[in-house]
């Protein structure tokens, strides 16, 4: 059963208390510093700059204290998006006609500069994903209310329900690992029944055949352990709003600034950065 330990694999929404100074930040100052990078890794199209943030990103597990092996197992449960998004790139992408041809034929035509964009938009999704797991790696369900709450504030003069976005931005989050503890009992209890979810070189793609009708009891069970959350707050008369008050109150310190300026100055090389000498290197080399 040790090949549907789905949890095993599953990084992304769980919280690892060490005590380091990346935990100890304000919530705000994290969300921000997080999605600056990603907006930065979606807009930047060279392989310096992504392999910049992953440098940054290895850097910033270290100093939480958060084992860079544990981080990247979230990859492994992305690994089948990511190869359909290469190839998709590889088979359909519409670059440059310029530079050698190593393969054409019906409507498709291979390049190097395709080879590139799947490897520069693999990469982006491996960088992305460690990027997201480093924050909820580092960012307590709690803290995640109240930063998505602190930096959505100024919208409430609008008429913004600020809180309840904040709340259902944490529930999504943490239900990732739930949804993988549902999934993987799925799992064994059909393969104690007899279910073969495929071994071997083909496996791969014989298992998500399988898993295919297990996503509708999947969902089912999604919606009830949400009626019962949704049951619980209201048991213990849950609202709210503006006249909601906090238990626990984040102040800002220096090392935040310090923080948001070092973000900054990275995501603004990433939107400033052109190709740089191992963007040329790796063209040259392709043509």
């Amino acid at each position: 059963m040790k090949d549907f330990e789905f949890l095993h694999n599953v990084t992304i929404g769980q919280y690892l208390p060490t005590g380091s100074v990346i935990h100890r930040l304000h919530p705000a100052t994290k969300m921000l510093a997080a999605g600056l990078l990603v907006t930065a890794l979606i807009i930047s199209a060279t392989v310096s700059g992504l392999l910049l943030v992953l440098v940054l990103t290895g850097v910033g597990l270290k100093m939480g204290r958060i084992p860079i092996g544990y981080a990247a197992r979230g990859i492994r449960s992305v690994v089948p998006i990511i190869i359909l998004v290469a190839v998709l790139q590889i088979l359909f992408a519409t670059g440059s006609d310029s530079g050698r041809v190593l393969w054409e034929g019906w409507i498709i035509k291979l390049t190097p500069r395709d080879f590139l964009v799947a490897g520069t938009t693999a990469l982006r999704l491996v960088v992305l994903v460690l990027v997201i797991t480093f924050f909820t790696l580092c960012t307590a369900s709690k803290e995640l209310t109240h930063g998505s709450e602190r930096l959505l504030r100024p919208l409430t003069r609008i008429g913004f329900p600020a809180h309840e976005l904040a709340m259902v931005i944490t529930v999504a989050l943490r239900f990732l690992p739930i949804l993988s503890v549902q999934a993987e009992h799925l799992v064994k209890a059909q393969a104690s029944r007899g279910a073969d979810f495929g071994k071997g070189r083909m496996g791969l793609f014989k298992r998500l055949y399988r898993m295919m009708p297990l996503l509708v009891p999947l969902f089912i069970a999604s919606l009830r352990r949400g009626e019962t959350l949704v049951l619980a707050m209201e048991a213990r008369c849950y609202t709210g709003g503006k006249d909601r008050t906090q238990l626990m109150r984040f102040q800002a310190g220096r090392t935040d600034i310090i923080a948001i300026c070092g973000t900054g100055l990275v995501v603004g090389l990433l939107l400033t950065m052109h190709y740089s000498r191992l963007d040329e290197i790796i063209w040259t080399w392709l043509n």
